[in-house]
């Protein structure tokens, strides 16, 4: 309603303009006309696809004529290639297949006529078999209820509301619009399986390139109005078109899919390039409200810049509830089409979510304490152990939950410079892996909380390896690896050397921060036992930054973020990320292993390029195998637990689907599965007034294993 009263405004305070000046009716039907205009986008995305398609086919016709001749002498003369030139043949061999299958990909996308395409429903293949994916088991509890406001709190107000363009990816984002959107399907958390989001029918063509769609007739945006196949053709002109900066969209939306087709108002089908073991997860999308879009132009930026879009989930942002610097409401759409079927009516159940904005963190505990917020994070054993070792906790007002999570763990560890001195000696590497007493440091800091991670993709179900194993601190072990690499001298400082007097000394580079500080400080004293000195090289983020990806360190401690559903290891271990063409060691990649790897680069590429899960699991092994048997990673310890402290009216559900949450999430509250029990609430306070307590509540929650 206030959106309407807005545009309203706006209306009369044009009319009114218009009264003073001559003209202004005829200038703003102009400027109206330059506003969205889909189909001129349609026309002309289709002619810039066509000419990048067609350009990367001259191009890779090119290079398959290149690599002919630089092949056909090598293959005259296998015999008596070197051993290098074997090597280069090999590669020549990966880089042909490579250029083959990438040329075999854009001539496919030049059949399909267009990026975008319409047809008739009888052109729908008649041998499709249609899914519903209505045998999942449901999501949540049904003893949730529906109501309530659930308070909570962020750091800093959102720079921007908008959904695409400059300072949208911060991490509010994922609160108003990630978490909350419905896609085309949804993947069960827990078989993996697709079931219904806005279609409500899908089918897989048989080439498995193309999936199909049929939307949910009752699907609608928070606006009321009905969602339509081009409105999903409309999302890529809202997000990729020259109105808006995203070059992160304009990239996505040009080289992920190959084509939209629409054949009704609620029938439409998305081709890939070419097959991949996860179709329809890798064909979701979101649709974009034309109406919404209406004023979409040169100024979306700053036009938009506030306004949060009809959604197609359960909440939405009403301006009303925008209050700048100081809060954020989410409320609950009214009537949501998707509130009684089977896979959303037990989530997003609150009406209202209330994000406050508290820039200090002991602030918003305090809050917290007071029943003022309803959760609050307490993953370290700092908040776990000491901080909530209060009153309300103690009174069984608030409940403390700790929820044993399945989602991959953060490779933090040390990741060592294979190409930088004694680190080429494998014999090193294999013995510093020994001699980092990392359960030592679980100890310590975290209180033996934290797990041992045992490898790079440590978590990824059937796609890691569970025979590869963490090798354990043991000074004994360390010094044989040692002194097959010729440290065998022990000096007066307790230090290794070699017959050159080379000391087995290994420099780690680490952001100045205390808890790496403190991790690398209680790592030296073992380290010293087994004859490695180990010194910290800690510098300010970006100067630390800047050494390791230029290639200057030794080693250093650090993790990169994981995203289920599979691992990665192209940026991180391919050759062409370690070295550039003048054979310099890659400043401009993310392999802080400076490894490379003829055997590892097959096994990147076939990650990459997997058609099916099992293809994949094979290519992920290998790679996992040979980061461990290089050792070039010292794994290191993180949590495999999320911890959260509630006051007792939020509830979680308890239920032979969920308990407490599905597993394989990192946060809970992502999940929208809790609820808020007003009943409750009031006991609850009205008991603190009273003095009244109730049992203490600390419980330990394993989730179900997803299949």
């Amino acid at each position: 309603m206030m959106k309407h009263l807005y545009r309203m405004k706006k209306v009369v305070f044009y009319a009114a303009l218009c009264l003073l000046f001559v003209g202004c009716k005829s200038s703003e039907n102009t400027a109206k006309a330059t506003l969205y205009d889909l189909e001129s986008f349609i026309e002309n995305y289709n002619t810039e696809i066509n000419n990048y398609v067609d350009s990367e086919i001259t191009k890779l016709k090119t290079k398959s004529e290149e690599l002919s001749k630089k092949l056909a002498p090598l293959v005259l003369d296998e015999l008596a290639l070197t051993e290098k030139q074997q090597g280069d043949l090999r590669k020549l061999q990966r880089e042909v297949l490579a250029n083959e299958r990438e040329l075999n990909k854009f001539e496919f996308r030049k059949s399909l006529g267009g990026y975008f395409t319409f047809k008739r429903p009888e052109e729908i293949p008649a041998d499709l078999i249609w899914q519903t994916g209505m045998d999942e088991p449901e999501i949540g509890d049904s003893r949730a209820k529906k109501g309530g406001t659930f308070n909570y709190f962020i750091n800093d107000f959102p720079k921007t509301l908008r959904v695409s363009g400059p300072l949208t990816n911060g991490y509010f984002r994922s609160y108003v619009y990630d978490d909350i959107d419905i896609s085309l399907l949804g993947i069960h958390p827990v078989t993996g399986k697709p079931f219904p989001g806005i279609a409500n029918e899908w089918a897989l063509s048989k080439d498995e390139r193309t999936v199909y769609y049929k939307i949910n007739p009752k699907a609608t945006y928070s606006d009321g109005e009905p969602i339509l196949a081009k409105d999903f053709m409309a999302n890529v002109y809202v997000r990729a078109s020259d109105n808006v900066f995203h070059p992160y969209y304009k990239q996505y939306f040009k080289t992920h899919f190959a084509n939209m087709t629409v054949y009704d108002e609620r029938t439409l089908s998305i081709t890939l390039p070419e097959k991949k073991p996860d179709m329809y997860y890798s064909t979701q999308t979101l649709p974009a409200s034309p109406k919404f879009y209406a004023e979409y132009g040169p100024d979306y930026k700053e036009r938009y810049q506030w306004r949060v879009p009809p959604t197609t989930g359960a909440f939405t942002v009403y301006p009303e509830d925008i209050k700048k610097g100081r809060s954020i409401t989410l409320s609950r759409v009214k009537d949501w089409w998707a509130k009684d079927s089977k896979y959303y009516r037990y989530r997003f159940n609150v009406d209202k979510i209330r994000y406050l904005v508290i820039r200090d963190t002991s602030k918003s505990f305090e809050l917290f304490k007071i029943g003022e917020v309803d959760a609050f994070w307490i993953h370290s054993p700092r908040y776990w152990y000491d901080k909530t070792a209060i009153d309300p906790v103690f009174d069984g007002y608030i409940e403390k939950k700790k929820f044993i999570r399945t989602w991959p763990i953060i490779p933090w560890g040390i990741y060592l410079n294979v190409d930088e001195g004694i680190l080429k000696d494998r014999n090193v590497r294999l013995g510093l892996q020994h001699a980092m007493n990392f359960q030592k440091v679980n100890d310590q800091m975290f209180r033996g909380d934290y797990v041992r991670i045992n490898q790079f993709s440590d978590g990824f179900g059937r796609f890691t390896d569970p025979s590869i194993k963490a090798r354990k601190y043991n000074p004994k072990i360390a010094r044989e690896y040692f002194a097959k690499a010729g440290f065998t001298s022990e000096g007066d400082d307790r230090i290794l050397r070699n017959a050159e007097g080379e000391t087995l000394s290994l420099s780690c580079t680490i952001r100045q921060e205390p808890g790496r500080i403190q991790m690398l400080t209680i790592l030296q004293p073992g380290a010293l036992d087994c004859g490695v000195e180990l010194k910290i090289d800690a510098a300010e983020a970006n100067v630390a930054f800047a050494k390791t990806s230029e290639k200057r360190h030794e080693s250093t401690f650090s993790a990169w973020g994981v995203l289920p559903p599979t691992p990665k290891y192209r940026q991180f271990f391919h050759s062409e990320s370690a070295f550039d063409e003048s054979g310099g060691r890659n400043t401009n990649s993310n392999n802080m292993n400076v490894f490379s790897d003829e055997q590892m680069d097959v096994f990147a590429d076939g990650v990459r390029n997997a058609r099916t899960y099992e293809e994949l699991e094979k290519a992920a092994h290998g790679a996992q195998k040979i980061i461990h048997d290089e050792a070039i990673f010292i794994p290191g310890v993180d949590r495999n637990y999320t911890a959260l402290g509630h006051w007792r009216w939020m509830k979680w559900p308890d239920s032979e689907t969920t308990k407490f949450s599905y597993s394989t999430i990192y946060e809970p509250l992502e999940t929208h599965l809790y609820w808020i029990d007003e009943d409750l609430k009031k006991e609850t306070l009205k008991a603190r007034r009273e003095g009244k307590t109730f049992p203490e509540v600390e419980q330990v929650i394993k989730g179900l294993p997803n299949k």
